[in-house]
């Protein structure tokens, strides 16, 4: 590996060799003693712009080589002294490689993916100002001829989600047939990867009520849509508010309505599926309703956790597995994860 290859971010790299002139006071700028590094063989590199005293590092090569344009210079088992400032970033030539493990390899922010994403958010927007007005009209009949399900609001949502990801990105559904009827109550489960997942379950045009964080009803517009739709708030770190969650859902469910759960809690960070709660398979277990597992593929990958700003482009894979039913959490909540993490397991 070249030297200039393995520090790019050093804007200047001083090389300094001396004899028995320097013994002593190369000697003492590198402390790693029994490694070779002698005081007539040592390389020190310095960035001049750094004040802070930072300390010194000593990396020994075995062989080291690298060419400037007037000579070349070869070295054997040098050491080399960096000193560097805080603000000076080192990375090496492996920094954009990911490991076997990760779900998503790190990649450069590209300019087109900021693009897009503008223009995603630009388009959400615009939509939601005129369907809004479409649900505010609807609102009073919908409270006196559908108060539960509120069919109409969420063949609204399913407008909205549509018109934002078409233009966008390309959806595949697998398994349409193992979704219940619209008269059929039920507990969807889903992983997930994404603020992409909300808009991806809506376009399958199903009337079941999310779970959201309370500060998400502030929002103009979004969260008005969100209160007229019968989405369920919730304090994520109040005790109390979880428990009146799960008691609304569970009322929800007796009076004919559906409700979507993300079992993990929160957004995955690296795309592997992470532990499931047992709220919803609780209140799947005491009502009796079916649990409908749904995988979400691809949603991580074009808008990964984090990076909500930019839009990467790819197509988005939902599979609806068959429902399961039962009166045990336990067994609910290992069946569906088992399903959704088999899928994740095929599509990676």
């Amino acid at each position: 590996m070249e030297v200039a290859a393995a520090y790019p971010s050093l804007s200047l790299l001083h090389l300094r060799s001396r004899k028995s002139s320097t013994h002593s006071s190369l000697s003492r700028l590198c402390p790693y003693k029994g490694l070779g590094c002698s005081a007539y063989n040592q390389a020190v590199l310095r960035n001049p712009y750094s004040s802070a005293q930072n300390g010194f590092q000593c990396i020994t090569r075995k062989r080291v080589g690298f060419s400037w344009p007037n000579f070349d210079l070869k070295l054997n088992r040098r050491c080399y002294d960096i000193k560097f400032s805080r603000n000076v970033v080192v990375r090496s030539q492996l920094a954009g490689t990911g490991t076997p493990d990760a779900a998503y390899p790190l990649s450069e922010l590209k300019l087109g993916s900021k693009v897009r994403g503008i223009c995603f958010y630009a388009v959400t927007a615009v939509v939601a100002i005129f369907l809004i007005v479409l649900m505010l009209v609807g609102h009073p009949f919908v409270l006196l001829l559908d108060r539960y399900r509120r069919k109409f609001h969420h063949f609204i949502a399913k407008l909205w989600a549509t018109l934002t990801v078409s233009p966008f990105l390309k959806l595949e559904i697998e398994g349409l047939e193992n979704l219940p009827s619209s008269d059929t109550p039920a507990v969807y489960v889903s992983n997930h990867q994404s603020f992409l997942d909300i808009y991806t379950l809506l376009t399958l045009g199903k009337s079941f009520k999310f779970i959201s964080k309370t500060g998400i009803f502030l929002f103009p517009v979004i969260g008005w849509a969100m209160s007229m739709m019968g989405v369920i708030p919730l304090k994520r770190m109040d005790s109390r508010s979880q428990l009146e969650c799960l008691k609304r859902c569970m009322e929800l469910i007796k009076k004919g309505a559906s409700v979507c759960f993300f079992p993990e809690g929160t957004r995955s960070k690296d795309g592997k599926l992470g532990a499931f709660k047992k709220g919803a398979f609780s209140v799947a277990a005491k009502t009796g309703v079916p649990v409908v597992p749904i995988t979400l593929v691809g949603t991580g990958k074009i808008m990964p956790s984090g990076m909500e700003g930019m839009l990467n482009e790819g197509t988005i894979k939902v599979v609806i597995h068959k429902p399961i039913q039962g009166h045990d959490a336990g067994e609910l909540c290992n069946e569906a994860r088992n399903s959704i993490a088999d899928a994740l397991g095929l599509q990676s």
